[in-house]
């Protein structure tokens, strides 16, 4: 069991005022992105999925999906992998006590994640990001795609948002 943190006032609006169901309203949004059998029970601002995902990405974006929902603070991971995906030898650099890691970021060992995620900030934009976490701004498009199809353009990420670093390729 993971709990991966979100900011609460950030994210797609997609609750009507005065809904009762907001499991189905995440299950629908997940569907929108292709993302079929994680069921979703929500209690206050906590989404919980459990459920299976094909692969660890598939698992991944579920967990961002439902966190990066307006009125989610964090979202509790039950999802089982049927495939699980072996992480790349050639791995993003890993925190050490002499590199202190960014309070936007969380190491992939904490989720239990191949991923680690990062909190877009005001004036960030993927190529900062990808400056800060792999050391080469020119690596943005690796955390674009993995970050698609919530992403739709590399310009279009907004402050709270919660997106996924995969290992450096």
């Amino acid at each position: 069991m993971n709990i991966i943190d979100f900011v609460k006032n950030a994210g797609e609006k997609i609750f009507k005022p005065g809904e009762a169901r907001r499991e189905s309203a995440i299950e629908k949004h997940l569907a929108k992105y292709g993302i079929s059998g994680i069921k979703v029970e929500v209690d206050g601002d906590r989404a919980t999925l459990t459920g299976t995902a094909a692969d660890t990405a598939t698992r991944e974006k579920a967990v961002l999906i439902a966190g990066n929902i307006d009125g989610i603070s964090n979202v509790e991971d039950r999802i089982q992998v049927l495939h699980a995906t072996p992480a790349p030898v050639a791995a993003a650099p890993a925190t050490t006590a002499t590199q202190p890691a960014s309070p936007a970021s969380t190491t992939a060992e904490a989720t239990g994640w191949a991923s680690r995620t990062y909190t877009v900030k005001s004036g960030d934009s993927l190529s900062k990001i990808a400056k800060e976490m792999y050391g080469d701004a020119s690596k943005y498009p690796q955390i674009f795609e993995a970050n698609k199809p919530m992403l739709t353009d590399p310009d279009k990420i907004y402050p709270g948002q919660v997106l996924r670093v995969p290992p450096q390729q």
